[in-house]
């Protein structure tokens, strides 16, 4: 799942002297607030401070200095060489998931973000191919910073990049994608890019027993996730403990599965 609006104040007749001066003290103090928002957007921008887009439960603010190299949250580890397989369904065509972490990084905003390649294969053929990027911060959280998707059709031509955003451009913001801790009832956003990207997951518990493929695992992550892109979709997703994602399967709207078949390294 994964614009600008421009707000304005509707002109008043003033009947009183005192509601005039009223007014127009009140057009002044917006001014103000306005100006002083400006201003600390551009010196956060010097600094190189980042709107973290995390929702009420995150910090206001990022800066690059408080990340480090490696993503080694335990429910979403992100081990350079390490590969995922999934097979799943999707529009009733089943479908095979390669999710691979790069060796290498990508910076944002001076931020090293690991990269994801991701290649979803409908009835064996390539359908979609994406490359996230996310990056840890010194306290353990996992922060999404973007994703590069396209869409295929049958004969491998690219049909849309809807969804695609990148944190600092065109307002994007990073989110937060794995909490340091876990606990039941934290919800976050995870990304930010008005109309095109505005998941946000809450976690519904640390105990969900789960079979897969790959293995029976009695103690999962349990996420709900949702988008107000779509609001009459909800995905239910697991985690594991020093694996990262098992499953995602839809909980709410048309049926989409990714079950972990595999893991392996190299």
């Amino acid at each position: 799942m994964s614009g600008k609006n421009i707000a304005s104040t509707p002109r008043r007749r003033a009947i009183l002297v005192v509601g005039a001066i009223a007014g127009f003290a009140v057009i002044l103090a917006s001014i103000g607030s306005f100006t002083g928002s400006l201003g600390a957007t551009q010196a956060s921008a010097k600094s190189g401070t980042i709107p973290s887009g995390a929702g009420p439960n995150g910090p206001r603010s990022i800066s690059a200095g408080d990340f480090v190299t490696r993503v080694d949250n335990p429910y979403f580890p992100l081990r350079p060489g390490t590969t995922f397989r999934y097979r799943g369904t999707k529009d009733g065509k089943p479908t095979i998931d390669i999710f691979r972490i790069s060796h290498r990084r990508r910076m944002i905003l001076g931020v090293p973000c690991a990269i994801v390649k991701d290649r979803l294969f409908e009835a064996g053929k390539l359908a979609e191919r994406t490359t996230d990027w996310y990056a840890q911060d010194r306290w353990g959280r996992v922060w999404y910073f973007g994703e590069s998707t396209a869409e295929l059709n049958a004969a491998g031509k690219v049909t849309s990049t809807e969804g695609s955003w990148q944190t600092g451009i065109r307002g994007a913001k990073p989110g937060i994608f794995m909490p340091a801790t876990p606990r039941p009832g934290q919800s976050f956003r995870q990304e930010y890019f008005k109309g095109q990207a505005e998941d946000h997951f809450r976690v519904l518990g640390l105990r969900a027993p789960i079979t897969v493929p790959s293995g029976s695992y009695p103690h999962a992550l349990l996420t709900r996730e949702w988008t107000p892109l779509e609001p009459g979709v909800i995905d239910h997703k697991y985690y594991v403990r020093g694996i990262g994602e098992i499953s995602e399967e839809t909980a709410k709207g048309p049926l989409e599965t990714s079950k972990l078949v595999s893991v392996s390294v190299g």
